[in-house]
């Protein structure tokens, strides 16, 4: 799988990228390039965090790709923002129906981030035997001999992503009840200056391509 994904309109000019504090969960902080705009955003106010929607342009295929921003309200909110995401059933779904809005501060960082996985004992573990075992592929291949002594000995994934003032770069290959009875601030600020988690999603579908989380902009 591999996606190419540029926003519906630039986050801004690449001339206006600023250096600005990222605060990191020991308590110190970095300096990190942020992206920002005065243009409208679809975001949405929860009682201990916001979520951001920023959508792609559609491909020729008409496929509508976004990337969510999960922001915790404290800078050390985000642990318990994703005990909350991973315990309570369609907790992602149901946040994000989003609104446009208008936004007094805006800031996200620069950020890259991939991930290398050796998937064989989970995949095991999850009952996916057949393949690892020989004669697993006897049924794929043309030859019988060739298929009862072919199998997979191991599994790798990878996965990357980069998030710029244009868009998104993301590959990978294989080798709650929320409550909004509150009123809004008089000014709505949305600045990703601490830790946060961030998905990519297909909206027609509402297919969850990745997950990730962002401690250090940094840091990939």
């Amino acid at each position: 799988m591999f996606v190419i994904g540029v926003f519906s309109h630039q986050i801004h000019n690449i001339s206006k990228t600023k250096d600005y504090d990222f605060h990191l969960l020991n308590g110190s902080s970095v300096k990190v390039p942020f992206m920002t705009s005065n243009k409208k955003q679809f975001i949405e106010v929860y009682d201990d965090f916001k979520v951001l929607h920023l959508p792609y342009k559609k491909g020729e295929d008409k496929r509508q790709f976004s990337m969510y921003f999960f922001l915790p309200n404290a800078k050390d909110g985000l642990s318990a923002l994703v005990e909350k995401v991973s315990s309570t059933s369609e907790f992602l779904h149901r946040s994000l129906c989003l609104s446009q809005k208008e936004l007094g501060n805006f800031k996200i960082p620069k950020f890259n981030i991939s991930f290398e996985l050796e998937a064989t004992r989970m995949l095991k573990k999850l009952g996916v035997v057949l393949p690892f075992s020989p004669g697993g592929f006897t049924k794929m291949v043309d030859s019988s001999l060739m298929g009862k002594i072919l199998s997979v000995s191991n599994i790798f994934h990878k996965s990357f992503i980069e998030v710029n003032e244009e868009g998104v770069e993301a590959a990978a290959a294989t080798a709650a009840i929320l409550s909004k009875g509150f009123s809004f601030p008089s000014q709505l600020d949305f600045v990703a200056d601490h830790p946060f988690l961030f998905l990519i999603r297909e909206d027609l579908t509402g297919t969850i391509i990745f997950v990730g989380q962002v401690l250090n902009p940094l840091t990939g």
